[in-house]
């Protein structure tokens, strides 16, 4: 397809300890259960962060959305356990970056939303990146299936367990926000395959590695 692209876990160990050392009246030994991670798909996650961009900046917009891939989920189906948005405010003249992390991993972004130290300066390219909420239609699950039926499902099939992620980029071209759906983690691992889907209209743009 064709490229055009953070859970501290909050230990109670002190009452773990002690629970796991209670026995309850039929003699059995309790144990703290571990909490479950949840995942989030692009539109859920970027809705749980826009509340705390807009305490930042009443006139912030979002620059980008992206997935972040853990042990804890794939990205297949749309979902992840982290994502990290960008927002820019003209007022402001900076940028900020927001992360909403359903992870239990221990080296993974505290459970929720958080915002990360600092801010970046409001540049020309940030500008025109920025974009109107209102065009951000299609989540991140609609996408994925889009990219499925242009070549994901082949990916898929030679590996079950292929990681997906997901960036959210307004396309200047087409004055729209689009999802690019990425298979294979990128970095030093090569891609296997990305599909461009439109965020607004929900249509498939293009296929290729």
């Amino acid at each position: 397809m064709k490229p055009a692209v953070i859970l501290v876990v909050i230990g109670l160990l002190a009452i773990a300890g002690c629970n796991s050392g209670k026995s309850n009246e039929t003699g059995k030994t309790t144990t703290a259960k571990p909490k479950e991670a949840t995942q989030y798909t692009g539109r859920q996650a970027y809705e749980r962060m826009t509340g705390l961009a807009l305490k930042w900046a009443q006139d912030s917009q979002p620059v980008r959305l992206e997935s972040i891939v853990t042990s804890e989920a794939t990205g297949q189906g749309g979902k992840a356990t982290i994502w990290r948005s960008f927002f820019a405010s003209p007022s402001r003249k900076s940028v900020k970056s927001f992360t909403c992390s359903g992870s239990r991993l221990p080296d993974s972004p505290a459970y929720g939303v958080t915002t990360d130290p600092g801010e970046n300066p409001y540049t020309p390219e940030f500008a025109s990146l920025a974009f109107s909420p209102f065009l951000f239609k299609v989540d991140s699950d609609k996408a994925y299936d889009l990219a499925q039926q242009h070549g994901g499902q082949a990916i898929l099939a030679k590996d079950a367990k292929q990681p997906v992620t997901y960036v959210l980029l307004f396309d200047k071209k087409k004055n729209v926000p689009v999802w690019y759906v990425v298979y294979g983690k990128g970095g030093n691992e090569p891609r296997k395959g990305i599909g461009v889907i439109n965020a607004t209209t929900g249509d498939f743009i293009s296929a290729g590695k």
